[in-house]
């Protein structure tokens, strides 16, 4: 260190005694080119002559050490002369003063040089040497060599979730390396494997290894020790944390650029996570929502199954739509026309005649450009028909499912604790839902000053005059739009069965209100923050109206004569529903997007990875 000191001194010395130098500047015109300077018209990227003078002394001297300088000289009244007209007799010789002040600066910007590039030196000297320390301690890390003692006896092999039952046992874990804290003798590793986290704690020789210095987060690693309740007064997952006594690296995560804390932090932009949203899974927030979503659909079915409902599958691929053409993917079936199905309900009401009432969980998708919060181009649809019902045994049978299936994931205390994580304060709905016919709705979104957005017959938004939205009061036959839907559930804040809406925003295959022709049997359940996570409705069970409303939307109805059979032989009242399990999701964990609610989201624009 004492050399670097030396060397570091003498560099100062030789910068300041070559400034020294640079500094003795002659007063005479003889001593070397003249410069002439205006600090107020003045450019130091100018040449230096009357007519492009530069602007400082400090930087002509610096650039031209034996320099000859000249300063501009105002008129006796101040006025100044365009720099363009200007000659030498312009400038006279710069001031005593003012040179001992520009060399004063000179000699203190090359000391200042002189010392930051000692200091540089220095720096860079430190970091070549502990390079080289850490060089030699890695080398000298290879060669201890970790055995596992057999006189320790079997460790059972377990997964962290089993932790409790094998309290001060010896075990084995694998998983990787969620978090990581090292310290001098000590490193700390919380595990995980999917099914739980897990403290480890390595001392001595185990913290030593090659492997132990240059560990990495998300590295898959096999842990053996002792299985220890955490001492009174401290915190680990579980209440317990594995005391190692043997481990090693199954499989080794990337450090540096590629690290990943490198390639994935909370600062990222949406479309990074979006595009690695494979490494975001890994987290705590991610896993949880996906554990609770297993959770919920868990829940569902056990509640389906209460209701004795049957779960079919029905396909994908389909040749028929259900909710519009508009919103279809379509693509060639061995040289056919065929579409992703938008909705698996007309397959299950052909089961109720020999299977009764049935349910599906099955993927949607919806064409639709929209990159709004609530929306996806394929989300997990759980639908259900039922037969021999009526509207208000459909509501009722709705009501029951959600109500059982939330109360039964919150009474599992896994779930329970991730809905406390990520939605503070969140209650069970309590029934009865409120009812709201739509229009109701209508009046309540008038009376509250709640306004539509214009559109034209092509559904294109009008403006007005200062470029703004056109705005105008809800009347009777709107389909109510999403914003000003969740502004009246959300003031409202709870849950809302919307019914009654007019046949004509509706789809085809539901029931016109006896003796209000116009509306329909129709249903859509609204949730704070939200909005629709249900729509359901009574399905059309005469013949004659069904084929009356496939001429209505000028359908064919050739392709559905498989639906239309239903009707034929012999028909029923029957209704159904369908659910976005993202939606719900959302609601119950307080997540702000749906997004975050699917295993590998899909949208507008998006179908990677």
């Amino acid at each position: 260190m004492s050399a670097i000191l030396s060397k570091s001194a003498e560099a100062v010395t030789d910068a300041l005694s070559k400034a020294t130098e640079n500094l003795s500047v002659k007063d005479d015109a003889s001593a070397g080119p003249s410069l002439y300077i205006d600090e107020t018209a003045g450019s130091d990227s100018a040449t230096g002559t009357p007519t492009a003078p530069l602007s400082t002394p400090v930087f002509a001297l610096t650039t031209y050490p034996s320099s000859a300088l000249f300063v501009y000289k105002p008129a006796e009244d101040g006025s100044a002369k365009p720099v363009a007209e200007r000659s030498a007799d312009d400038y006279a010789p710069i001031s005593g003063s003012a040179l001992k002040k520009a060399k004063k600066t000179i000699e203190i910007n090359a000391r200042n040089a002189a010392k930051k590039a000692a200091g540089a030196a220095k720096a860079e000297q430190e970091e070549r040497e502990r390079r080289e320390r850490e060089a030699k301690r890695l080398e000298e890390a290879k060669k201890i060599v970790l055995k596992e003692d057999a006189g320790l006896g079997e460790a059972a092999k377990i997964k962290i979730h089993q932790g409790e039952q094998h309290r001060d046992k010896r075990i084995r874990v694998f998983g990787w390396v969620h978090r990581l804290r090292q310290q001098k003798g000590i490193t700390f590793i919380v595990l995980r494997d999917g099914s739980g986290y897990l403290q480890c704690v390595l001392t001595g020789q185990l913290t030593e290894t090659y492997d132990a210095l240059t560990l990495t987060t998300e590295s898959t690693v096999e842990i053996t020790g002792a299985l220890k309740a955490v001492p009174e007064g401290q915190k680990a997952p579980g209440g317990h944390e594995l005391v190692a006594d043997y481990w090693k690296v199954v499989g080794r995560a990337p450090s540096g650029d590629d690290a990943f804390s490198s390639r994935l932090n909370k600062d990222a932009d949406p479309s990074v996570l979006a595009d690695l949203r494979h490494l975001v899974l890994r987290g705590e927030t991610a896993s949880s929502v996906l554990k609770v979503r297993s959770a919920v659909l868990s829940a569902f079915r056990g509640a389906f199954a209460r209701h004795h409902l049957l779960e079919v599958t029905p396909p994908c691929m389909v040749q028929t739509q259900v909710e519009g053409g508009s919103t279809l993917f379509a693509f060639d079936y061995y040289g056919q026309p065929a579409y992703l199905t938008q909705s698996s309900q007309l397959y299950l009401e052909t089961c109720l005649p020999s299977l009764g009432d049935v349910f599906c969980v099955q993927e949607s998708f919806r064409a639709e450009k929209s990159l709004t919060r609530r929306h996806l181009s394929e989300y997990t649809h759980l639908e259900a028909e039922l037969a021999f019902i009526n509207f208000s045994d459909l509501l009722t049978h709705i009501e029951a499912i959600i109500c059982e299936t939330i109360d039964a994931v919150l009474a599992d205390p896994a779930s329970a604790s991730i809905i406390a994580e990520l939605n503070p304060g969140f209650t069970a709905p309590k029934r009865p839902f409120r009812r709201m016919d739509y229009k109701d709705a209508i009046a309540w979104l008038r009376e509250h000053g709640i306004q539509k957005e214009d559109e034209d017959a092509e559904g294109n938004k009008l403006l007005g005059p200062d470029g703004k939205p056109q705005m105008s009061d809800h009347v009777v036959g709107d389909d109510i739009a999403e914003a000003a839907e969740r502004r009246m559930v959300d003031t409202i804040n709870e849950p809302i069965f919307l019914t009654g809406f007019p046949r004509e925003i509706k789809a085809f295959y539901m029931k016109k209100i006896p003796g209000d022709e116009g509306f329909t049997e129709s249903v859509d359940l609204l949730m704070p923050n939200v909005g629709e996570i249900v729509g359901g409705s009574m399905r059309i069970a005469d013949y004659d109206e069904l084929i009356e409303a496939y001429k209505h939307e000028g359908i064919d109805p050739k392709p559905y004569y498989w639906f239309t059979d239903q009707r034929k032989y012999g028909t029923c009242e029957h209704g159904g529903y369908g659910l976005g399990v993202e939606r719900l999701l959302a609601w119950l964990l307080n997540r702000f997007t749906v997004r975050d609610c699917s295993l590998y989201p899909r949208w507008t624009g998006r179908a990677t990875p």
